[in-house]
């Protein structure tokens, strides 16, 4: 993507374009329209994971952040906007082309780099906070990926990063229950039959669920500690930010009861789609905190 001058107007027709032929495979929601929106303009839809971001390093401004696995650029552009020195690094060459168009839409020269999460083109020590949001999934290795976010991050750095339950009730890419919980060749053909594959010819990876990287909590833990990271559950600290749900009520009375740690782990365990990790460098720096009003 040069850095010529573009009219607002056909930035926004070349992103449409760019993102599009991306999406095609998920048709089959029957929130499609509104998914996509959200995907055209990803950089408004991530105020929780900034608010995670907030929480463990304050303000974002000056800090050196690098969004690993960047995808079509939501959250590294979101970062920007709030003034960190923010770094995108995408396996995917087209998606790198839509984030740092996605970074013109504001007038941001956003630096994206084509690059695999097992070999990160920076010095170690180089930044404050990593991210990987809906990334380790997909790499082909989550222990050099984890091992390379260890080695970038200075001491008292953080590794914000979404895991995959393996044991979820609900799969989250092919939103199909009971999925995690029958064997793969019995779930993938599952997963032909509802026609839910990424069939198109530039899904260049195509990967199977079974060539996917799903853990259990515990499993986990157990891998980032021998990376030696110290392991916490952003949703379980208190004082994080909490999502308004359906089940707010209950969570509230829970509490009351002294039931809520326990009962959300039980959660955790068998429904949670995926598991909202910090990971600490330094085992002596301190928890996360409630963001900042």
């Amino acid at each position: 993507m040069t850095g010529e001058p573009m009219n607002p107007a056909d930035i926004e027709r070349e992103l449409a374009q760019r993102i599009d032929p991306w999406l095609q495979h998920m048709r089959w929601r029957h929130d499609f329209a509104a998914w996509r929106e959200r995907r055209l303009f990803q950089e408004r839809y991530q105020e929780e994971r900034l608010a995670w971001a907030r929480g463990c390093l304050g303000r974002l401004e000056g800090k050196r952040v690098l969004d690993l696995g960047a995808g079509m650029g939501g959250f590294a552009v979101a970062a920007a906007r709030e003034g960190a020195q923010v770094y995108a690094a995408e396996f995917n060459g087209a998606y790198c082309q839509i984030a740092a168009l996605r970074g013109r839409r504001y007038g941001l020269d956003l630096p994206v780099l084509q690059a695999a999460g097992e070999a990160l083109p920076f010095p170690a020590a180089s930044f404050e906070l990593v991210c990987a949001w809906d990334v380790l999934e997909h790499v082909r290795d989550p222990a050099q990926v984890l091992a390379e976010a260890y080695r970038v991050l200075r001491p008292g750095g953080i590794f914000l990063l979404t895991v995959v339950n393996r044991l979820a009730f609900r799969d989250p890419h092919y939103h199909l229950p009971f999925l995690n919980w029958i064997p793969r060749p019995w779930a993938e053909r599952w997963i032909r039959r509802a026609a839910r594959g990424k069939e198109q010819p530039h899904w260049a990876d195509r990967q199977r669920l079974s060539e996917m990287h799903y853990f259990t909590w515990t499993a986990f833990g157990h891998l980032a500690r021998e990376t030696g990271f110290r392991v916490e559950d952003l949703r379980e600290k208190a004082g994080g930010p909490e999502r308004p749900t359906r089940y707010s009520g209950l969570r509230r009375f829970l509490r009351r009861i002294g039931l809520e740690r326990p009962a959300y782990r039980l959660a955790r365990t068998l429904l949670l789609s995926a598991f909202e990790v910090a990971l600490w460098k330094d085992v002596r720096s301190p928890s996360i905190t409630s963001p900042p009003p």
